[in-house]
């Protein structure tokens, strides 16, 4: 019998989210009774693996397959009108479904095409990106970019199962591998120690993917992120915490075109918000040097070019974490107690940059 563990999103639309190796199969059942067509929306790096997918499920749907472009090009306007132009000359109606199949972009891409066609359809995803595993994939967030700013555009939709098949990482980069860990991270500092203890007690095989170590962390990761978002889907509260290291991460995937890989942004992030909490009294020096020595050991970025202070708080000020004029930070008070700083003053922003620019 396959070993699955099976965490559960709960709130007004709860779901399961499955996680074990080799477990692909059971994306058929989380569709649900009265599905006829299935869109899988995958990226042209993952047309071998979508094949399959499409195979497995035609004994029970017709299924088409929507390519799209990796990485954060997918989440663009016109990509979504193109896989919206497929369901409709495939005449999809309300009772068919969406798959997206692929990384944290994909995922955001197939959720918002959900959530918009005939105003949303059943949205399963199935991460193939530790990054997607963790965090797009979960929670409901689903978005495009547009020139202004990441996720500008989007809506929460939540899916109806999540499938995390960790046989799929088999094959990635280790480069690839390590950026998720940006989120993974994240998670030890604002809930979970044991992540951090794990990471720190042998690096080699938290990051390896078909080792105990590697599943505990993921497991850790996800059933965090069930949680919070359970108890707050439309980031009113609670959720809000999942947000350490991305009000500045955010800008930094902007400055960069979308170019650099989201978990090396968020890693830069979090070292700022340590700065932050540290520079405000909240933080001690040694919980600050953790970050860098953590994210050092995933080779993790931990500093950014000083110059490029301008472009970065201008993309702060837009960012959708704002509450009008007004910049918010994420920062802790120690490990696992994240708190909120609300609208600090300039100067010890750039203060806190200091520490980071090089």
């Amino acid at each position: 019998m396959t070993d699955t563990t099976t965490i559960t999103v709960g709130g007004s639309a709860p779901y399961d989210v499955l996680i074990g190796r080799g477990i692909l199969d059971s994306v058929a059942d989380q569709l649900g009774a009265g599905v006829e067509k299935v869109l899988i929306v995958h990226p042209s790096t993952l047309g071998a693996k979508a094949t399959a997918l499409r195979e497995s499920l035609l004994d029970r749907f017709e299924v088409i397959l929507a390519e799209v472009p990796d990485a954060e090009a997918g989440k663009r306007v016109e990509v979504a009108a193109f896989c919206w132009q497929v369901m409709g000359q495939s005449d999809f109606t309300r009772t068919d479904a969406v798959i997206g199949f692929g990384g944290g972009a994909v995922t955001d891409l197939a959720g918002f095409v959900a959530a918009t066609w005939l105003r949303g359809v059943t949205l399963v995803t199935v991460p193939t990106t530790l990054l997607g595993m963790v965090d797009a994939a979960i929670g409901g967030k689903t978005g495009i970019n547009t020139n202004e700013g990441k996720n500008l555009v989007g809506a929460f939709y939540p899916p109806r199962g999540v499938v995390i098949d960790l046989d799929v990482l088999q094959g990635l980069s280790q480069m690839e591998i390590l950026a998720g860990f940006g989120e993974v991270v994240k998670y030890g500092f604002i809930a979970e120690p044991e992540i951090l203890d794990i990471i720190e007690a042998n690096v080699d095989r938290a990051t390896d993917s078909t080792t105990d170590e590697f599943r505990r962390l993921v497991e850790l990761s996800v059933a965090i992120k069930a949680r919070v978002v359970g108890e707050d889907l439309t980031d009113r509260g609670v959720r809000e915490m999942l947000n350490y290291g991305h009000t500045l991460g955010h800008a930094v995937e902007y400055a960069e075109r979308f170019q650099w890989r989201h978990g090396a942004a968020v890693a830069i992030g979090m070292v700022y918000a340590a700065e932050l909490a540290r520079l405000t009294g909240r933080l001690s020096d040694e919980v600050v040097d953790r970050h860098r020595s953590i994210l050092t050991s995933l080779q993790l970025p931990t500093d950014y070019p000083i110059g490029r202070w301008n472009t970065l708080l201008g993309a702060m000020q837009r960012d959708k974490k704002a509450r009008g004029s007004m910049l918010r930070f994420i920062v802790l008070d120690d490990v696992a107690k994240p708190t909120v700083l609300q609208g600090p003053d300039q100067s010890l922003l750039f203060a806190a940059y200091q520490e980071v620019g090089v």
